[in-house]
C-alpha cells in the first residue's frame, strides 16, 4: 500500500487547526495528555536533529486521534489516515502516522517515520513511570528507574518493550539517551500532563 496523497499544494495546518481535529475526535484526558506529551517529545527532537518542528509536532500530535472511534487493528490508524488526508493533511505526516502501527505494512523510511515511532511507545511508558513516583512528578526520573521497569512485565503491560527497543534502535540513539532525551522533553509541559507538583 502506498501513502495516501492529500491534493497538492496542501500546505500544513496550524497546531490550533491539529489541535481542533484532536479534540474533535479525542474526548478522554488521558488520550489527550498522550497526544500533548508525544508532541512535545516529537518537537524536542526536531530541533535536535534540525527538522521541521510543527511538521513532527503535529505529526505527533495527530498518531492516535482516532484511537477512541477505532481502538482496534487495523481500523486504527488505518481509517484515521483517511479523515486525516480529507481534511487536507500533508502526505509524509499522515504517512508517518500510519507506519507507527507496524501491522499497516508501511515501512518506516524517513526520520518522521523512525521518529513518531520511537517516541509514541517511549513517551507513554515515561509517563507511566512518572506517574508511580512520590509526587508524580517528572523531573528526576532516571533512565536506570525506566530500564528497570520495562523489565517488570507487571508494569504498564499494555506497553510493547519491542517497540520501545525497536523505535531507539531504528532511530539510531542509545537506550538510555534517548530515555534521557523523553524525560527531558516532558519536563516543560509536566504541568500540561499532569506531571508536575501541584
Amino acid at each position: 500500500m502506498s501513502a495516501p496523497s492529500p491534493p497538492p499544494g496542501v500546505a500544513l495546518p496550524t497546531r490550533e487547526a491539529a489541535w481542533a481535529i484532536l479534540t474533535e475526535f479525542t474526548h478522554g484526558d488521558g488520550l489527550r495528555k498522550h497526544a500533548r506529551a508525544v508532541e512535545a517529545t516529537m518537537r524536542a527532537y526536531a530541533a535536535h536533529l534540525g527538522e521541521d518542528v510543527e511538521r513532527w509536532g503535529i505529526a505527533g500530535m495527530l498518531h492516535d486521534f482516532d484511537y477512541e472511534m477505532h481502538p482496534r487493528a487495523p481500523a486504527h490508524p488505518m481509517k484515521g489516515a483517511e479523515i486525516l488526508v480529507a481534511r487536507g493533511l500533508p502526505a509524509d505526516v499522515v504517512y508517518a502516522i500510519l507506519a507507527h502501527a507496524d501491522y499497516s505494512g508501511m515501512p518506516r523510511v524517513s526520520r518522521l517515520d523512525r521518529a513518531l515511532y520511537a517516541c509514541d511507545e517511549l513517551t507513554g511508558f515515561v509517563h507511566a513511570c512518572a506517574l508511580v513516583r512520590p509526587g508524580r512528578v517528572i523531573t528526576g526520573l532516571e533512565p536506570a528507574s525506566v530500564r528497570k521497569k520495562l523489565k517488570d512485565k507487571a508494569f504498564a503491560r499494555t506497553v510493547n518493550r519491542q517497540d520501545v527497543y525497536r523505535g531507539a534502535a531504528e532511530l539510531g540513539v542509545e537506550l538510555d539517551a534517548h530515555i534521557a532525551f523523553v524525560v527531558q522533553a516532558l519536563e516543560p509541559v509536566a504541568a500540561e500532563i499532569g506531571l508536575a507538583r501541584a
